[in-house]
């Protein structure tokens, strides 16, 4: 194996927007300044929201609803067109 080609490893800390800062293995030289973190992204804080667009998460529980009787499909488009109507 040849000597002296491998970049030196070393520790550097990982700074991020919020405030958090670690410490992590890497060829950089310098800090790494990062814009989100696991303390601060919504996926990991539990805070992440689900964008319900036009209605479609509730069309889509009344449509597959147990213990009830499902809506037709005519029932459902009609419900679409209301909908885009009074949009």
């Amino acid at each position: 194996m040849k000597q002296e080609i491998h970049p030196n490893y070393q520790e550097i800390n990982v700074i991020c927007a919020c405030g958090n800062s670690f410490k992590t293995r890497s060829t950089m030289k310098d800090d790494l300044h990062v814009e989100i973190c696991s303390d601060c992204h919504p996926f990991f804080t539990g805070k992440q929201k689900l964008v319900d667009t036009a209605g479609r998460v509730d069309r889509f529980k009344r449509r597959y609803a147990r213990g009830g009787q499902a809506e037709t499909v005519e029932s459902v488009e009609s419900a679409i067109a209301v909908e885009t109507v009074e949009a």
